[in-house]
């Protein structure tokens, strides 16, 4: 770890971003151009999301399973929306095995083309359905601007992929992993998400609906967290997905896709990281707590550690590491471990050995407003509960920014000066004209449009015709 200390988020931070990414040792840059190499703690963190949201898919009846990278080129020219949505981010093969291919390959932006093809296959009658399948696997898109995480020409994922006999059962599983996505935001990662409709002019190519979790940063912009598409029989009809109905009729299956990737590590950066380094929440963490023993010779070693080792073995039950390196001061291992996140420290010392006790420094509240001597007895119990408190007081601090930095702009010329630092909730009369006025002249999109609405009407806030539903209104990562 660098000396240096990091740019505050004040004065520039989006250097404070990408340079707390590759000090922490989350990920580095790849010698490919715009992609990624995830290191090992960064790893961690994006296996413990995988397990909290596989663990929810599978408690719903999913199951998973892997399809090919690539893709002929012929399958994603058969949905025409589909095609002409990722025909800029495209990579193509065309040479294999020193010979040009027959047809090209596209190495897979998503997979929605190649599971379709698969289900027209297995899908013959309506006891077929549902087909609830999600995969963990990577994809490419060829971004021209990246960022670590948050944008990468190749990045890792879940993408769920779903068919089913009726358009209602298609849309309440639709809304049903929204609804999971929002859980786990909430519950895992103490990111306060707000979930909604996308726009037509910014949901997924090939959609008939997108539904979307939008989380605000510490810079006020939002970042798209996850999305869940409605996907009508559009895919269907594209690659003849029919069953027999219970009548022996044929029809076509109604399907949806759904996926969150590691760009969701982005968000809980910048969602609850500060000038120190990362905050991460205590249920992803992948360290929750660092005990750094503190000793000056050998004899007070001989004191220390042994007690040390006891607790390490009472706290089996945690993801705990033992920070014992002998060449760096308590104090520079102090800011490493606030650098890098971690939840919780436990402090001791000869003192602390004596009395029995151990120092606790939360991450959420640097200084000595997070710092308690408790005592050793029934130490795991003590953490468990602060781990869970750390969790709530992530998740109010994160709401009470938000919702400070929403506001209700009285007309269009306020609406302007509003999300140039924070988000517009407004009504909006649906018109893209309006929508993509806002975007030229503010650089700021629909978010989205809340599935918790206020009801009533008002005037659009760009041209004043009545309207019926309020839209978030920001510049977004």
């Amino acid at each position: 770890m660098s000396d240096e200390k990091l740019p505050s988020q004040s004065e520039n931070f989006s250097e404070w971003y990408n340079q707390i990414v590759q000090r922490a040792e989350l990920a580095d840059y790849a010698p490919v151009r715009g992609c990624m190499v995830v290191r090992p703690y960064g790893w961690a963190l994006w296996e413990n999301i995988q397990s909290a949201l596989d663990r929810r898919f599978k408690a719903t009846g999913h199951v998973n399973a892997a399809f090919p990278l690539l893709i002929p080129m012929s399958f994603l020219q058969k949905e025409k929306e589909h095609v002409e949505g990722f025909s800029p981010e495209l990579a193509v093969v065309t040479h294999g095995g020193g010979e040009e291919l027959e047809e090209p390959l596209v190495v897979r932006p998503t997979s929605e083309t190649i599971i379709g093809s698969m289900y027209s296959k297995w899908v013959k009658s309506y006891r077929d359905l549902p087909i609830l399948i999600n995969q963990w696997g990577n994809v490419v898109r060829w971004e021209m601007r990246t960022r670590l995480f948050l944008r990468t020409l190749e990045f890792y994922w879940q993408e769920g992929h779903t068919a089913h006999a009726t358009a209602d059962e298609a849309l309440e599983e639709t809304i049903r992993m929204l609804n999971i996505y929002t859980d786990f935001a909430l519950n895992e990662a103490a990111v306060p998400v707000i979930p909604g409709r996308k726009s037509q002019a910014e949901k997924f190519a090939g959609a008939v609906n997108s539904y979307t979790i939008e989380a605000m940063m510490r810079d006020t912009r939002a970042l798209q967290s996850g999305t869940s598409h409605f996907l009508g029989q559009n895919f269907a009809k594209a690659f003849e997905i029919r069953y027999l109905d219970p009548s022996n009729e044929l029809q076509y299956a109604w399907t949806t896709s759904w996926g969150l990737s590691t760009r969701f590590i982005g968000a809980i950066i910048m969602t609850h990281g500060d000038d120190q380094g990362l905050i991460l929440p205590p249920r992803l963490a992948p360290i929750q707590l660092v005990i750094v023993p503190i000793f000056r010779d050998d004899a007070e070693k001989s004191q220390v550690m042994p007690v040390v080792e006891r607790l390490k073995n009472e706290l089996s039950a945690f993801r705990l590491k033992v920070d014992d390196r002998e060449n760096l001061t308590p104090g520079y291992k102090f800011n490493d471990w606030e650098m890098r996140g971690v939840p919780l420290r436990i402090e001791i010392g000869p003192k602390d050995v004596q009395k029995g006790t151990v120092a606790l420094a939360r991450r959420d509240r640097p200084g000595k407003a997070g710092k308690a001597f408790v005592s050793q007895e029934n130490l795991a119990a003590q953490i468990a509960d602060l781990l869970v408190d750390i969790h709530a007081s992530m998740l109010a601090r994160a709401t009470a920014y938000r919702d400070a930095n929403i506001h209700d702009p009285q007309d269009y010329e306020e609406l302007k000066a509003v999300v140039a630092n924070g988000w517009a909730f407004s009504w909006w009369c649906g018109n893209p004209a309006c929508e993509a006025k806002v975007k030229e002249e503010t650089k700021a999109t629909t978010r989205c449009i809340p599935l918790e609405q206020p009801g009533g009407s008002g005037p659009c806030i760009v041209c004043g015709e009545q309207a019926t539903e309020k839209v978030y209104f920001a510049r977004a990562y």
